[in-house]
């Protein structure tokens, strides 16, 4: 009999104890939101800080390229310095030395080193 009444002793306490605070239900749809917000933050910032400076550079880089004629000094991706020669289509003529031209693809032209119409 006093088995029997420690056990229901021990059972009307452990009713009596407080239960540990449940969380705070978010509200309808909240979780939902942030589940769907993060990956478009995400996004963005790759946007932001991979694409749209890229774009830019290829952008810029198409400029200088339609604008390069003979008498430019270039350098090539190669680290080769020469002036255009000639103008193709798809491809510059490059003199790299006395009596050497090579055919570059416009694509392989770094930079620009000085432009034919400048004096220094």
């Amino acid at each position: 009999m006093t088995k029997m009444v420690l056990s229901a002793a021990h059972l009307l306490l452990a009713q009596a104890t407080a239960p540990a605070a449940a969380p705070v239900p978010a509200a309808p749809g909240q979780s939902q939101a942030m589940g769907f917000l993060i990956p478009v933050l995400f996004a963005a910032a790759f946007y932001f800080l991979l694409i749209a400076p890229q774009a830019k550079k290829k952008k810029e880089h198409d400029k200088m390229l339609a604008a390069l004629q003979a008498g430019d000094e270039i350098v090539t991706t190669g680290g080769l310095f020469g002036v255009i020669a000639s103008v193709k289509d798809d491809r510059f003529v490059v003199r790299i030395a006395d009596n050497t031209k090579v055919e570059l693809g416009k694509a392989f032209v770094h930079a620009v080193i000085k432009a034919a119409g400048d004096k220094k």
